[in-house]
């Protein structure tokens, strides 16, 4: 298996709908946005996405030229960058793609100069969690309630970009 992993473009709107489509059915309660509101969004919207006019960069692992993997993420006002989205495909879970898939977004940060990496995470999602600290994620003393499903609460992780002076 000869899986590749890139940032999206415009050509990519559709691979990216549709594995995105598919991680909210997977796990309606792991992402901020829900399914059928992701499901409404226009070819536009997706299009928009996919080129990266918007504030979320998203980054697909292609097995061939099928998405089999996502990991999105934003900057936000302070300059930190955020994780918003990671999912692979459960034939994909287990094997090295994930760890692919955060290390882009790990280079993506360096590069762009941010000092750290967080993302929300429900901290009783063990595998998710157990994944994350693997990568160097740690738990922060921060919570909140998920964007689409505000009865559960998540956790903050960060990583710290190692300074490379």
């Amino acid at each position: 298996m000869n899986i590749r992993i890139a940032c999206t473009t415009e050509d990519d709107w559709q691979e990216l709908k549709r594995i995105r489509l598919a991680a909210l059915l997977d796990a309606p309660m792991a992402f901020s946005v829900s399914h059928a509101s992701a499901a409404a969004y226009s070819e536009q919207a997706w299009r928009d996405r996919a080129a990266g006019r918007g504030p979320a960069r998203y980054i697909l692992a292609f097995d061939g030229g099928v998405a089999v993997g996502l990991v999105a993420h934003v900057p936000d006002a302070s300059q930190e960058l955020n994780l918003i989205a990671m999912w692979v495909t459960p034939e994909q879970r287990g094997t090295r793609t994930a760890s692919r898939l955060v290390e882009a977004v790990k280079r993506a940060a360096a590069v762009q100069g941010h000092a750290r990496i967080l993302l929300d995470v429900a901290p009783d999602n063990q595998r998710a969690t157990a994944f994350y600290q693997k990568q160097g994620f740690h738990f922060l003393p921060e919570w909140g309630p998920l964007a689409s499903h505000p009865q559960i609460d998540v956790q903050k992780m960060e990583w710290i970009i190692p300074n490379l002076r």
